[in-house]
C-alpha cells in the first residue's frame, strides 16, 4: 500500500525535469558531526570552462539552507525549500547559472545549513547533504569527492533561550574571531584546511529519496538598506547598551551590522521586538566581534518592527542596515475608499499578508512558521486580490503537500510540512478542500490539474466523515477539536458547516472531473446535513440539543455562506450577529460576508469595523493580530501580532463591497456587483489571472457611477445595486435594447446587469 501511494505520489509532483539518471552525489564532510542540528558546512569547488554556454540549467537540494556563490558574485540568498513535498521526498532548485560564468576558471562556494531537528515546518532527514548537477552542452560539473568542504568553524548555538519546538531553525552564534575570510574565492585546500567531500549516496537515494523540482520562485530580495539615525535610539546600562532600531514595518529581514571593536571578543545579542511571537521564544542571533572595523549579516531570517542588540558598552556601532526578504509576488492590486478605518484595514491586512509567506503561507512569522490549513484557507482568498499571479505557485504547493502527507487511513492533517506534530483540525481540513479552499483556488486560477491531482485524496478524506440519525454530520474528534479560538463554540453545527461546504466544493470538482455518481452522492449527503442542520433551528438561530453555552455567532454564519439557511431565518440570524461576538478574527471573517449575504452590509461593515478596531487603530503596530486584543486585556490562541486571517476583512470587500469575482474558472466570466454599503467611494484594481481587473464607483443619492475595465479576452458581468433601475447609460449612452444583454445563465431577477466585452466602461444611473 505504501509503494502504491508514494508511486502516485511521484506522479503526482510531477517530478523532475532532470535526467533521471545521473552521476551526481550527495556528499557531506566526512565527520560524523555533520548531522548534528545547526551545523553549518562550506563546501568549494574550482572548474574551468572554454565557453559561457547561453543557458546552465542546474540543479541543487540540499538538506537544509544553502546560500550560494560563483567567483565571490552571490548567486543565491538561502535558497532550498522547507522538507518536503511528502514525508518522504525532498525539494530540489533549478538555477540558470550562465549570468554567473566567466571563460577560464571559475569557484563555486556553497554555505549549508543543516537544520537536524523537527519542527512545524520542516521533516528532518537526518543527514546533512548537499547534490548538484550542472550538464550543458560540454560542461559537465556534479557534485562528488572531488569538492572540497569542511564544517565552518564560525557558526554554533546560542545558550538559552532557545526557539520553541514548533521551529526547525535554531539560533545563530557566529565568532568572527574563528571565520574563514573569503573562504569563497580563496585557496581553500591549503589555506584553510578544506578536505575531500564524502560520498553518501546518488540522486533519489534515502533519505531524501525521489528529488521534487521546487514549485515557488526564489526569494525577492529587496537589497541592503541603512536604518536612518532617526529611527535608531541607544539606551545605556551597566556595561551594556541596548540599542533599537526601527524598521519602517513588519518585514522578513536579515541584519546587517557595522561596528568597530578596539579589543575583539565582545558578544553582540541580536533579537527583535518580535522574539517572544505570542507565547513562545522565537529566532535569535549572537555575534561575537573581532578586533577592528568589521560588519556582520546574520544570515537566518527574523521578522520584527524592531532590531534589538545588546552590545557592550565600549563598542562601536557604526550603522545598521537590514536585508529585507520574502516571497517573490509583488501587491500589484490596489485599493481606496472614502472610509478611512478600512483605508488603515487594508495597508495593515497586506503588510500581514506578507510577512506571512515563504516556503509556505503561515499563521505567523515569529512563533510557528507553520502552514496551518485554516489560516491558508483565508490567506488564499486575500492573495487573489492584491497579489501578482506568481503568489499562485505557493497556493498550489500547499494544496499538493496537504495531499501529499495524507495519512494511509485518509486523514488529512497539518501544519504540513512537518516532523514533531501531525494532528488533525477537522474543521480546518473540511475548509480546506471544500468551497472555499480547493475549489476557490480552481475557480480564481483555472488550475484544472491540479484539481485532478488532489481529488482522489480529497475522496478519501470525506469517506471518513459520517452521519447521525438526524442526518447531521456525525462528531469526528480528530486530534484536536477545534472550531475556532475563544469561546462559546457549538462544535456540532461547526463542523456540520465545514462538513457541508467542504461537500459542496468536492461535488463542483467531481462535476469539473466528469466523476458523475460522485457529484451525485455527494449532492445527496449534502441534502441529508442541511436537513440536520435545520433540525437544529429553535426559530430564533441554530444551536445544537447538546450544546448549552451561548449562542454562537459561527454557525448561524455558516448556515447562511453555505446555503444552509433561507431567506425566512435572516431576521432572526441579524438579531444574534447583533447581540452575540464569540468569534475570534479567522471567523469573523465568515460573519461579515454572510452579513452582506443577508442583505445586511451596512452592519457587516459596521460590526467589522468594531472588532478590528484595537488592531486597526493601534499605532505601534503595521501588522494584525491574532485575537482581537493583545496585552493584559486579553489574547487569543497566544496573542501574536501578526496573524494574517486577521485580514479575511479585505477579501469581503473586494467580493462584496467592489462585488468582483470569477463566474467561470480562470475569469473567463466575471461579475463586478458592487454593494456600498456605506462607502461612497471605493476603487479596487484586482491582478486576475486574466489581466488586470478595475473597477471604481461613486454612490450618492442622486447618481450612482461605476467604472470598470475589462480585460482582454475576458467579459464582465456587471450587476447594478438594488433600487439603482433609472435612467442608465453607457459610455454617455443609453443601451438600445438587448444590447449588452445578460445570458440567461446570469441573470438575477432583482438586479439590472449588462454582459460587457473586453474595454474600458462607464455606468451612470440618475
Amino acid at each position: 500500500m505504501k509503494k502504491t501511494i508514494f508511486v502516485f505520489l511521484s506522479i503526482l509532483f510531477s517530478c523532475i525535469g532532470v535526467n533521471a539518471i545521473n552521476n551526481a552525489r550527495w556528499i557531506t564532510v566526512p565527520s560524523g558531526d555533520a548531522n548534528k542540528p545547526n551545523t553549518w558546512i562550506s563546501f568549494r569547488k574550482d572548474f574551468n570552462i572554454e565557453k559561457v554556454p547561453s543557458k546552465a540549467l542546474t540543479q541543487i537540494a540540499v538538506d537544509s539552507k544553502y546560500w550560494f556563490w560563483i567567483n565571490g558574485q552571490m548567486v543565491i540568498f538561502e535558497g532550498g525549500l522547507k522538507r518536503g513535498p511528502n514525508p518522504r521526498d525532498t525539494y530540489y532548485d533549478e538555477v540558470d547559472l550562465a549570468p554567473y560564468l566567466k571563460k577560464g576558471q571559475n569557484k563555486i562556494a556553497i554555505l549549508l545549513w543543516h537544520f537536524g531537528k523537527e519542527g512545524y515546518s520542516h521533516k528532518n532527514s537526518g543527514k546533512a547533504g548537499l547534490i548538484f548537477n550542472l550538464k550543458e552542452g560540454n560542461i559537465e560539473l556534479i557534485s562528488d569527492n572531488s569538492w572540497l568542504c569542511k564544517i565552518h568553524p564560525a557558526y554554533g548555538n546560542t545558550g538559552e533561550p532557545y526557539p520553541n519546538l514548533r521551529l526547525p531553525e535554531s539560533n545563530i552564534h557566529f565568532d568572527a574571531n574563528k571565520d574563514i575570510a573569503n573562504w569563497q574565492t580563496e585557496d581553500s585546500r591549503g589555506k584553510y584546511g578544506f578536505v575531500n567531500a564524502h560520498e553518501i549516496g546518488k540522486w533519489g537515494d534515502a533519505p531524501w529519496n525521489t528529488l521534487v523540482k521546487r514549485p515557488i520562485p526564489q526569494w525577492k530580495d529587496f537589497g541592503i538598506k541603512t536604518v536612518k539615525y532617526k529611527d535608531i535610539e541607544r539606551k545605556k546600562g551597566t556595561g551594556k547598551d541596548t540599542i533599537i532600531a526601527a524598521f519602517p514595518y513588519n518585514m522578513q529581514m536579515t541584519p546587517v551590522l557595522d561596528v568597530t571593536d578596539k579589543k575583539g571578543g565582545s558578544l553582540i545579542s541580536i533579537f527583535t521586538d518580535h522574539l517572544y511571537g505570542g507565547s513562545d521564544v522565537g529566532i535569535r542571533a549572537e555575534y561575537v566581534t573581532k578586533k577592528g572595523k568589521q560588519t556582520y549579516e546574520s544570515i537566518g531570517w527574523m521578522n520584527g518592527h524592531k532590531l534589538m542588540l545588546v552590545v557592550p558598552s565600549d563598542v562601536t556601532v557604526n550603522s545598521i542596515k537590514y536585508r529585507e526578504t520574502g516571497y517573490n509576488a509583488d501587491p500589484v492590486g490596489s485599493f481606496s475608499c472614502d472610509d478611512e478605518f478600512y483605508m488603515r484595514f487594508w495597508k495593515k491586512a497586506l503588510r500581514t499578508l506578507y510577512v506571512n509567506m515563504r516556503d509556505t503561507y503561515f499563521d505567523c512569522p515569529d512563533r510557528e512558521r507553520a502552514q496551518w490549513w485554516g489560516d491558508e484557507v483565508v490567506l488564499m482568498g486575500e492573495s487573489f486580490y492584491t497579489y501578482s499571479t506568481p503568489i499562485h505557485d505557493l497556493m498550489k504547493k500547499g494544496i499538493h503537500e496537504l495531499i501529499g502527507w495524507q495519512k494511509e487511513d485518509g486523514v488529512l492533517h497539518s501544519p504540513i510540512p512537518e516532523g514533531n506534530y501531525g494532528v488533525e483540525l477537522p474543521g480546518q481540513m473540511l475548509a480546506s478542500i471544500g468551497h472555499y479552499g480547493f475549489w476557490n483556488y480552481y475557480m480564481n486560477t483555472g488550475d484544472k490539474q491540479t484539481i485532478q491531482d488532489v481529488y482522489p485524496g480529497v475522496k478519501k478524506y470525506l469517506s471518513l466523515w459520517s452521519l447521525d440519525d438526524t442526518g447531521l454530520t456525525a462528531f469526528r474528534p480528530g486530534a484536536w477539536t477545534w472550531g475556532d479560538w475563544g469561546n462559546n463554540r457549538d462544535m456540532r453545527l461547526i463542523y456540520a458547516g465545514w462538513h457541508y461546504l467542504a461537500l459542496k466544493g468536492a461535488a463542483s470538482m467531481a462535476d469539473l472531473l466528469g466523476y458523475t455518481n460522485d457529484a451525485k452522492e455527494y449532492r445527496i449527503i449534502m441534502e441529508k446535513v442541511k436537513d440536520g442542520y435545520n433540525q437544529c433551528w429553535n426559530d430564533k438561530a441554530y444551536r445544537h440539543p447538546e450544546y448549552k453555552e451561548e449562542t454562537d455567532d459561527r454557525v448561524q454564519a455558516l448556515a447562511v455562506i453555505s446555503g444552509i439557511a433561507d431567506q425566512l431565518k435572516y431576521d432572526a440570524i441579524l438579531k444574534v450577529f447583533e447581540t452575540e461576538f464569540h468569534a475570534s478574527p479567522y471567523m469573523e471573517k465568515y460573519i461579515m460576508e454572510a452579513l452582506f449575504m443577508m442583505g445586511q452590509g451596512e452592519y457587516g461593515v459596521e460590526r467589522s469595523k468594531k472588532r478590528l478596531s484595537a488592531m486597526v487603530n493601534n499605532t505601534e503596530y503595521t501588522t494584525l493580530f491574532e485575537g482581537w486584543y493583545i496585552g493584559d486585556i486579553g489574547e487569543l490562541g497566544g496573542g501574536t501580532v501578526n496573524h494574517a486571517w486577521s485580514g479575511g476583512a479585505l477579501t469581503v470587500i473586494a467580493q462584496y463591497i467592489c462585488g468582483i469575482y470569477p463566474l467561470e474558472a480562470g475569469y473567463k466570466v466575471f461579475k463586478i456587483e458592487p454593494e456600498p454599503a456605506t462607502f461612497k467611494t471605493a476603487s479596487i484594481s484586482v491582478p486576475s489571472i486574466a489581466g488586470m481587473i478595475k473597477s471604481k464607483f461613486v454612490s450618492s443619492s442622486k447618481e450612482f457611477t461605476l467604472e470598470v475595465v475589462v480585460p482582454y479576452g475576458t467579459e464582465a458581468i456587471i450587476y447594478l445595486p438594488v433600487g439603482r433601475e433609472r435612467e442608465i447609460t453607457i459610455n454617455g449612452k443609453i443601451p438600445y435594447e438587448n444590447e449588452y444583454k445578460t445570458s440567461s445563465k446570469y441573470l438575477y431577477k432583482t438586479k439590472v446587469s449588462y454582459q460587457l466585452p473586453a474595454g474600458n466602461y462607464k455606468i451612470s444611473v440618475k
